[in-house]
């Protein structure tokens, strides 16, 4: 059922929620704890295998396909509601499947799916677990600890188009520095580490859905640097900081634990991250960068 290969122990479903269908793989027993898995950006549920299967004994690992990414139901994603809706997703599959209280892990965006998840379900949180995830304001288009906003339109937003063109060509190979293939191995892990699944989590990033109503999303000219900004539809519009904002996460009653992993040496969510324009521009690399006074992400 899964378009990627599976480990063994992995199992797959499509789960038909009075939302959409979604595609999910679980592991473990069926009356283990639940712990469900939201993968990030340009990837799917594929990249969770490996941890799940490492859960102890008495755990049930469940992670779902987001729209636009994996065998899910690509249903369009709206800016303004786009991280809302993946969350929205996430809890049909929850009520869907009847998995009671459960711990939540999300990875970079998924991140943001679980804050935005946990703060309209903490009473049904055993633990939440953030690794390497999203601001609470979002990626792109905000500055300072605050999360205030860099422009009223959200600029600057964008992505490197040849990252967009070789992910919706199926590109798999190593010919060009921007290949799914060679952004995995520079970006997603630390080199020189190359994993022994590398071929199923490129198939994986390949079933991203690439279009203006999915990855990267559109952009309307903006007179702010760099002359764009987030459109209405989209994932890089979801979460940037025009439309998203999850620092009610803070907030939460009741409040379970909350585990925040970062990377050290993250390249993607990182004050010089090489995925944001703000970052770029700093460095040189976007011509007319106007200066710190912008921030960056």
């Amino acid at each position: 059922m899964s378009t990627v290969p599976t480990l063994p122990g992995i199992q797959s479903q499509m789960v038909q929620t009075n939302r959409l269908n979604v595609h999910v793989l679980s592991c473990g027993p069926a009356d283990g704890t639940p712990v469900v898995f939201v993968h990030g950006n340009a990837s799917s549920a594929t990249f969770w295998e490996e941890t799940m299967l490492a859960l102890p004994d008495g755990f049930r690992g469940i992670a779902v396909d987001l729209r636009g990414y994996g065998d899910t139901e690509p249903l369009p994603i709206s800016g303004p509601t786009g991280m809302a809706d993946f969350a929205a997703d996430v809890r049909s599959v929850v009520e869907t499947m009847g998995l009671g209280k459960h711990h939540i892990i999300g990875h970079s965006m998924g991140g943001g799916v679980v804050m935005l998840y946990a703060i309209n379900h903490a009473a049904d949180l055993l633990s939440i677990t953030l690794t390497d995830p999203v601001s609470p304001y979002g990626y792109g288009g905000s500055k300072g600890a605050d999360g205030a906003m860099t422009f009223d339109d959200g600029a600057p937003s964008g992505i490197n188009p040849e990252f967009v063109q070789l992910l919706a060509s199926g590109e798999s190979g190593l010919e060009n520095p921007m290949s799914p293939r060679n952004v995995l191995r520079g970006f997603y892990v630390k080199p020189p580490f190359i994993s022994a699944r590398e071929d199923d989590l490129v198939s994986s990033m390949l079933t991203t859905k690439v279009g203006d109503e999915h990855y990267p999303g559109n952009a309307v000219p903006s007179a702010n640097w760099p002359g764009a900004a987030p459109g209405d539809k989209g994932v890089l519009p979801a979460f940037n900081r025009k439309y998203f904002d999850a620092s009610g996460l803070a907030h939460i009653d009741p409040k379970p634990p909350i585990l925040w992993v970062r990377g050290a040496d993250d390249l993607i969510v990182s004050d010089y991250a090489m995925f944001d324009l703000a970052a770029l521009g700093h460095m040189g690399a976007v011509p007319g960068w106007p200066g710190d006074e912008i921030g960056r992400a």
